[in-house]
């Protein structure tokens, strides 16, 4: 039966408090708070995140607006834009980041994709990195170039769940294939990776780890022949062979046989060469795991619409780090609410559905459950002629 809760209060109801409490004890955080507490912070944080608010001010102006509902909100009795400034400024950003890990450990035991065609042993995880620009002026400790300041974010990204699975922020000059070393490699598990992390060294790192790597080559990979395997050009196939690299240093690097895999795509017309150390999957599952690396880039624009991580309510690399570990908590709790209540909506279309809903107190199972008319199209897929 609906207790009555308003809808914030709601959501905040999946998230796991014990842990959470655990994991401040861990770091002190509450240590000299006597109302403010991280908790109340992390609320606050999400709140902005959900009601899609601009700034601090925007943020604090709207809470301070329904100040009465505060305590039940679960926000605090004494939320002020110097607290929640302060709590940005100082409190350790690795009680967030360890908390959004919790919270996707959960995620992924819970939320499967429908559209993933390929059955296989271990996980599938896509690589890539996205820039988020900055002002020099006001990020100084960000500096990109000589008028410019960034920061990057390496994601691994789970594709079976949506859902990413290792966060890691670093400054914008970092090149991408450094990120590699911070990655634990899972046996059976499957790294399909851009071209601009073909590094042959770390690419041998996966194959000892009993991994498998999916990547495209550049156009000035040099190999020698070994073996070719029996290919269909009508299925897009152009070659199947194993190779092993030619240069002395690549060699050394990457000592192991190699496959080499050329396919036409004839939607985009063009002629893909990918490189793996997956020796048995057929030669189209091949180019349809690197298809699925799209999905990451969809990832990161869906975060970059959707969420704030592009302007920033503190200017600290503190304040910047939990802004962006609290959007990973926000997307991976709507991913968990999706998952739980059977909701038939999108990510998306719950985000939207919530951004409204946040101070009513309307049972959230009935919010997510109704039916929505969408796509409402004519019989004719033609415009209608006016005149």
């Amino acid at each position: 039966m609906h207790s009555g809760k308003y809808v914030f209060a709601q959501v905040t109801d999946f998230l796991p408090r014990r842990q959470f409490d655990s994991i401040v004890k861990q770091y002190k955080g509450n240590r000299y708070i006597k109302h403010f507490t991280c908790w109340n912070h992390l609320l606050c944080m999400m709140f902005g995140q959900l009601s899609n608010r601009e700034s601090l001010s925007d943020l604090i102006l709207c809470i301070e607006a329904h100040k009465s509902k505060s305590y039940h909100l679960g926000l605090g009795i004494n939320v002020s834009k110097n607290n929640l400034a302060k709590a940005n400024e100082h409190r350790n950003w690795q009680i967030y980041a360890e908390y959004a890990y919790l919270l996707i450990k959960q995620a992924r035991s819970e939320c499967l994709s429908d559209d993933f065609e390929l059955i296989l042993q271990g996980n599938v995880y896509a690589f890539d990195a996205t820039i988020i620009d900055l002002c020099l002026n006001v990020f100084w400790w960000a500096k990109f170039r000589t008028t410019k300041a960034a920061i990057k974010v390496h994601t691994l990204f789970d594709i079976k769940t949506n859902i990413p699975a290792f966060i890691y922020i670093t400054e914008a000059s970092l090149h991408d294939v450094n990120a590699l070393d911070e990655l634990e490699y899972e046996k059976d598990g499957f790294y399909v990776l851009d071209k601009g992390y073909v590094d042959f060294k770390r690419l041998y790192k996966i194959h000892q780890a009993n991994a498998f790597f999916v990547t495209r080559a550049k156009a000035n990979f040099k190999f020698r022949w070994q073996k070719s395997s029996k290919t269909h050009r009508n299925t897009g196939v152009m070659c199947d062979q194993l190779v092993l690299l030619a240069g002395f240093y690549a060699r050394k690097n990457y000592p192991a046989k190699m496959r080499r895999i050329k396919y036409y795509d004839t939607d985009t017309d063009k002629t893909f060469t990918f490189l793996t150390n997956n020796l048995e999957l057929p030669a189209l599952d091949i180019a349809l795991l690197y298809k699925y690396r799209w999905r990451i880039e969809l990832f990161f624009k869906w975060i970059k619409q959707h969420l704030k991580v592009l302007t920033f309510w503190g200017t600290s690399e503190n304040a910047v780090k939990i802004q962006i570990y609290t959007a990973i908590l926000t997307y991976t709790l709507v991913a968990i609410i999706r998952s739980k209540l059977q909701c038939p909506l999108s990510n998306y279309e719950i985000l939207q559905v919530l951004s409204m809903s946040l101070l009513d107190k309307a049972p959230l199972i009935d919010l997510l459950n109704k039916p929505y008319c969408q796509n409402v199209k004519e019989r004719s897929n033609y415009q209608l002629k006016l005149f």
